[in-house]
């Protein structure tokens, strides 16, 4: 596999994802999945719902989605998307199906998932705010968003630490955003933010598509 050139990598081009993705399990399987999984049964997903997962990577979440739910996993590295494959086919995951799309410009229907979770993602895309209106136009009207991501710090001490650590982190492939700027201009509000840990790096927004649709929206969001 070749090596990116960092001066030029962008964002959602992380050395972590194209050269470590055999590794990226054994790497962030501990200090992700659990906290992954808490956030997906704590959505309560109900039969029949269709769920997206941006930004799926090597399937790390898909274990934790309940069978009776119809969950679609797009990425726009191939190299994590074969992992990925290698898992559905093992475990007979017939629930699931895996598309290889570029999360800001995605190829769905209007209105289509009832659920759509962004887990560790915003920070790496090129757009973030590109990317949510892309969620939000994709999901059902009265759809449950829920993300998990590092955000800027509303404190002055650590949102210094973080804009200090900007070059470095950029040149790994992510970015550090605040909340605000992520849902700058799409129909998005957030229900519940909260960590699971005081001293967690990472937030869990689980958000409610606002945008306008027709009279009575999704009945299944309606009722989760």
């Amino acid at each position: 596999m070749p090596i990116l050139d960092l001066e030029r990598v962008q964002p959602h081009e992380s050395k972590i994802y194209y050269e470590f993705s055999r590794f990226y399990d054994r790497i962030f399987a501990r200090v992700f999945y659990p906290r992954i999984a808490t956030v997906v049964r704590s959505l309560q997903i109900p039969p029949g719902a269709r769920v997206l997962e941006v930004g799926v990577g090597t399937g790390l979440s898909l274990d934790a989605y309940p069978r009776h739910a119809q969950v679609v996993g797009i990425d726009i590295a191939p190299d994590m998307l074969e992992i990925a494959r290698e898992k559905v086919e093992r475990n007979g995951w017939r629930h699931v199906a895996l598309l290889e799309m570029d999360a800001q410009k995605m190829t769905f229907p209007d209105d289509h998932f009832d659920y759509a979770t962004a887990f560790h993602v915003v920070s790496v895309v090129p757009d973030a705010r590109r990317l949510m209106g892309e969620l939000a136009r994709v999901c059902k009207p009265g759809a449950t968003v829920a993300v998990i991501n590092h955000f800027r710090s509303r404190n002055r001490l650590f949102s210094a630490l973080d804009s200090s650590l900007a070059p470095i982190t950029y040149r790994l492939g992510w970015k550090t955003l605040s909340l605000e700027e992520v849902l700058d201009g799409a129909p998005i509000t957030p229900v519940q933010i909260y960590k699971t840990s005081p001293r967690s790096l990472f937030t869990i927004v689980v958000a409610r598509n606002e945008k306008r649709g027709p009279a009575g929206g999704s009945e299944i969001a309606a009722a989760s």
